[in-house]
């Protein structure tokens, strides 16, 4: 990890065996480790506290982590913050739900430390991604890629890290039709396995929030083939 100032982590776990296996392999990868052992507890310590991402289980006391990924899409400084759910519920079903909740991935049990820390570090590096930088505008969506801000004919849209880094990556061409795969190694990286349905999941959310206020889908679906930005739809 590169030296300088150590990213945050919170886990919000109540399995203490694998809070301390988090711990371990965190830590021993230069992050900063905060705990909470259930989901009320990790509510209230994101909103007192900021972290540069939460990793949290879906099923823990007094409020589910679906739940809580689902309060933090709700808060207004916080709902950028990059979130990992780990979970036994390993059903296709079960991953969309996690993923429309509002998490940017999801990790099933049991699972390689070392795949979840490669899984971390490239949803980081999306988030504060400085390959480009300054203003990327098409149609009346406007992208500010070092505040990672997105307006809409002026008004804020509130997108997760992966869904801001879809947007980019299909801003950046507008027209040219993007693959899956493409946009798996672009904004999940080639270190980490992703299956394609969840760039569908993403797509869909990043949809939904494009369309407030009840403005024009721009994503144009090419079956069999991927995905692209246009103003002009058949």
């Amino acid at each position: 990890m590169v030296s300088g100032v150590k990213k945050s982590v919170l886990v919000v776990e109540d399995d203490p065996s694998l809070v301390e296996l988090l711990r371990y392999n965190l830590e021993r990868e230069g992050f900063g480790v905060s705990v909470e052992n259930d989901g009320e507890g990790g509510g209230l310590a994101i909103i007192e506290r900021d972290f540069d991402a939460v990793i949290l289980d879906w099923m823990m006391p007094n409020m589910s982590g679906i739940d809580l990924v689902r309060q933090i899409r709700q808060l207004d400084q916080k709902r950028d913050t990059p979130v990992i759910m780990l979970t036994a519920r390993g059903e296709e079903e079960d991953r969309v739900q996690g993923l429309e909740s509002g998490a940017d991935d999801y990790v099933v049990k049991p699972f390689s430390p070392k795949e979840l820390i490669a899984r971390l570090r490239a949803l980081l590096r999306r988030s504060t991604s400085g390959i480009t930088s300054g203003i990327l505008k098409y149609a009346n969506i406007e992208m500010d890629i070092e505040t990672h801000k997105v307006r809409r004919n002026g008004v804020p849209i509130h997108l997760s890290p992966r869904e801001f880094g879809l947007l980019q990556t299909l801003i950046e061409k507008p027209g040219l039709v993007r693959s899956r795969e493409h946009l798996l190694n672009i904004v999940w990286g080639h270190d980490v396995y992703v299956e394609d349905r969840t760039v569908d999941v993403h797509i869909r959310r990043l949809r939904k929030a494009l369309k407030q206020d009840g403005q024009p889908d721009l994503i144009r679906t090419v079956r069999g083939a991927g995905y692209a930005l246009d103003i002009d739809r058949d």
